[in-house]
């Protein structure tokens, strides 16, 4: 694999984890928002995937951002009777977004995006390195 080519497939790497990273922060953004009315569905956590496509320009297999899911688990419930949009039974619904969760798919989406910047740099190092032997 040439040099170019390794530097093509980390940079759409870096392009998925930056998306992965914005939808995480959108999560977080929206962990504690109720709904705009009483009984409409608070905010629904995003959950970004991920998938393998072939890139015809570099001829290799690289990631990218797939199809951004809505997390079907339950919303939070919190007991509220005075809030104005709480139910008949006093209580609120919450988005269905755990801040902890989140935090430990930024962190490895951050630790994903670090990886990929690592290796254009080292592609870079070596292009350099190339430039400089030929020239000598």
């Amino acid at each position: 694999m040439d040099l170019t080519r390794a530097i093509g497939v980390a940079a759409a790497g870096l392009k998925a984890q930056a998306g992965r990273m914005r939808i995480i922060a959108e999560n977080l953004a929206n962990a504690d928002s109720a709904a705009k009315a009483p009984g409409e569905d608070p905010y629904r956590r995003k959950v970004p995937t991920l998938k393998s496509a072939f890139d015809d320009e570099l001829s290799a297999q690289v990631v990218r951002l797939g199809r951004v899911e809505r997390d079907r688990s339950d919303f939070r419930v919190r007991r509220e009777p005075g809030n104005p949009l709480a139910d008949a039974n006093g209580d609120v619904r919450l988005p269905n977004v755990d801040p902890l969760i989140e935090q430990m798919d930024m962190r490895e989406a951050q630790r994903s995006y670090q990886a990929n910047l690592n290796m254009v740099g080292a592609a870079r190092k070596m292009i350099v390195r190339t430039l400089d032997i030929l020239r000598a």
